[in-house]
């Protein structure tokens, strides 16, 4: 697979995660504010429903929601004084069958709906259920889908991008040029990284994008290289994965003169997996976020335990929405499940650090800044632990 960093004549090829699917663009745009919520007895068992995209006939799918389903589980068994009633039901995968189980899970009883994945299925199964008041926690990052009852869970391009280029001000790197594929990932990226940009008071010094294919990041080397020169940027932030364009990049940059010593490369994306990207030459020094170590490493451990295997990557947001809804019911107010008590400042701590949910129905995660040096992954900027606050 890492061929590619010896010769660029090598074929490059661009592979899909499954994790990747959730950043799909939706169909439709995001609802408008809805703040209502179900009423609740808290002295009764929470019906919470679980939306898995099991049944799509891939294994892929049938890994990712057991995996889900087991973390919720696990949740349940630290919460204190909270019953939850948790009913598991099966998407495919697929955004009509999400829709259609969305509207039986509430006609079923559910008070809150935990999932689904992906980004399509997100949004139909909010939309199928809006006029019931029912809040969507869903497993997506695709903040494209986010508002009125859906809320997204996943780790968004937003929050990555703000934790990075707010620490690359505090090293004086504010001056960045953005790399971005033409895809709706990259596009997305990008515009997460220049708002981020916008936000932090940085300064924006270009922009090169790329399609998909190995001859165009060939040729958008040269571009990177002769805006870098020509604005006097500090930093380049790219959006490609390992997976993706990555390697390339962190090979043919240094060799064109872009080098990381001087010009400082961030990532929107991990840059620690699979491991073996640690290894090669143009990423030690890069910058990347990461979740709270600690927190996630406890998590991991604690799955193991308990299922004898591995987590799946994302598995850790099962856990996450189940934290948060026992951590409202806790305080026993009947409008636990609302809007504005989901979105409540404090946040919450969950399989992976500290996070809360904002109202426009993103999320803000308490990130790690993480370098690489000599081929080992360093925090260089730890997690913050709280927001002032979180509950348990």
């Amino acid at each position: 697979m890492f061929a590619v960093f010896r010769t660029a004549r090598k074929a490059l090829r661009w592979l899909l995660l499954p994790v990747l699917a959730v950043l799909l663009a939706a169909c439709d745009t995001a609802l408008g504010p809805i703040t209502g919520g179900p009423s609740i007895d808290t002295s009764e068992p929470v019906t919470v429903a679980l939306l898995v995209p099991s049944g799509s006939g891939s294994s892929g799918d049938e890994l990712l929601a057991k995996s889900l389903e087991n973390a919720a589980r696990l949740a349940m068994r630290d919460l204190s004084g909270v019953t939850i009633d948790l009913r598991v039901y099966s998407t495919a995968g697929n955004a009509g069958q999400a829709a259609s189980q969305a509207s039986q899970a509430v006609n079923d009883g559910a008070q809150i709906i935990l999932g689904p994945v992906y980004a399509e299925a997100a949004n139909a199964a909010g939309r199928a259920v809006a006029g019931s008041g029912v809040n969507v926690l869903s497993f997506s990052n695709n903040s494209a889908i986010a508002g009125g009852n859906v809320f997204v869970l996943g780790q968004t391009f937003s929050n990555t991008a703000n934790r990075l280029v707010g620490y690359a001000g505090t090293q004086g790197r504010n001056n960045i040029v953005i790399v971005h594929s033409q895809d709706p990932a990259g596009e997305q990226g990008r515009q997460a990284i220049a708002s981020a940009i916008s936000q932090n008071g940085a300064s924006l010094a270009g922009t090169v994008s790329y399609a998909l294919s190995q001859e165009d990041v060939i040729a958008a080397v040269p571009n990177v290289k002769s805006t870098v020169d020509a604005t006097g940027a500090n930093a380049i932030f790219l959006t490609s994965p390992s997976a993706s364009a990555l390697p390339l990049f962190a090979q043919l940059l240094p060799e064109a003169g872009v080098s990381p010593g001087v010009t400082q490369y961030i990532g929107l994306t991990r840059w620690d997996i699979p491991p073996q990207t640690v290894s090669l030459p143009g990423v030690q020094g890069g910058w990347f976020a990461v979740p709270d170590p600690a927190a996630a490493g406890a998590f991991s451990a604690q799955y193991q335990g308990a299922y004898g295997s591995a987590p799946h990557p994302i598995a850790g947001l099962g856990f996450d929405g189940i934290a948060a809804i026992g951590a409202l019911v806790s305080q026993g107010r009947s409008n636990a499940l609302s809007a504005g008590s989901l979105t409540q400042g404090a946040g919450f701590r969950g399989a992976s650090g500290v996070f809360r949910l904002r109202p426009d129905g993103s999320n803000e995660r308490g990130l790690a800044v993480a370098t690489i040096s000599n081929n080992q992954v360093r925090i260089i900027s730890p997690a913050p632990q709280g927001f002032g606050g979180a509950l348990f």
